[in-house]
């Protein structure tokens, strides 16, 4: 069975467990900056593996949030990029980092947050 085929019914919910897992929003993140090959993703993103990337990838774009395409300079390269509805997530991710900073100052934890450096390298914007 699909994974599409076992999201919840409540648009809240089903919104939720499209973005679940530790690496999705962070994978989408830096897709907002435009294709990347696999590599380039695991370059980018500090501490996780190949295997996962892949399983996160494959469920973004069962989603519909992301897209294989053969790179244009490279004939045998593969890249993902977003699709338009994964595009559509950018002011989404935008409020979710401003939301998680300003809970965390609510509750006096502004201390534990971690810079973007901490788990992005390189991320060009």
């Amino acid at each position: 069975m699909k994974i599409i085929n076992r999201l919840p019914g409540l648009p809240v919910e089903r919104a939720l467990a499209v973005l679940s897992g530790r690496w999705k929003a962070v994978i989408l993140y830096v897709l907002l900056d435009g294709p990347q090959r696999t590599y380039e993703l695991e370059k980018h993103i500090s501490g996780i593996s190949q295997k996962v990337l892949i399983e996160q990838l494959r469920a973004l774009a069962e989603h519909g949030l992301v897209r294989r395409q053969p790179r244009a300079q490279d004939s045998q390269g593969i890249e993902y990029l977003l699709t338009p509805l994964g595009e559509s997530l950018r002011p989404m991710l935008d409020s979710l980092i401003e939301w998680g900073t300003h809970h965390a100052e609510e509750l006096g934890e502004a201390h534990r947050l971690l810079p973007c450096e901490a788990i992005l390298r390189g991320r060009t914007k």
